[in-house]
């Protein structure tokens, strides 16, 4: 179409080119950040009692499933109880997809691109690269870069070294 030999390569690169464009921009508008990265409460699931009664056997089950609570301990629980388990397990499981993502994009754990990322990608402007730097150096001294998820010891983050993108 624009007779340019374009393989779908190309295309993802340059999808990626711009997203982390994107992302960079953001940053430098006091955005862009983990923080920002969040999904409204209403998609984490079960918000308020009636829903969850209108669906208990599910949610119930879940319960059982995903947290290894004992359908006898899920009978005794509140249903206040149970919605703020399973809100919590949800933020929880998407904390470690944003750590999967992240490290993915070759960002920080606080969804930062990084200077190495950005220059791979073909960006070379050093007031944008600096910037970059200079917000990971600020996340750095407020234990921003760190991983979101909980991890329990069949687990792990994406990675164990604190500056993986610098290799």
């Amino acid at each position: 179409m624009t007779g340019w030999n374009v393989t779908k390569e190309d295309l993802i690169l340059q999808s990626e080119r711009c997203y982390n464009w994107q992302r960079a921009m953001n940053v430098w508008l006091g955005r862009g950040q983990r923080k920002d990265d969040w999904i409204p409460f209403r998609s984490m699931g079960p918000v308020t009692e009636m829903e969850y009664m209108s669906r208990k056997e599910r949610y119930d089950k879940q319960l059982v499933e995903k947290q290894g609570i004992s359908q006898k301990d899920v009978e005794k629980m509140t249903v206040q109880e149970k919605l703020r388990i399973l809100y919590e397990f949800r933020r929880d499981q998407y904390e470690k997809l944003s750590d999967a993502v992240y490290y993915r994009r070759g960002w920080t754990p606080n969804g930062v691109p990084t200077p190495q990322k950005m220059y791979q990608l073909g960006f070379s402007d050093k007031k944008m690269l600096k910037m970059l730097q200079d917000k990971i150096t600020a996340d750095e001294k407020n234990g921003l870069n760190v991983w979101g998820g909980k991890y329990s010891k069949d687990e792990h983050p994406p990675s164990t070294e604190k500056h993986y993108w610098e290799k």
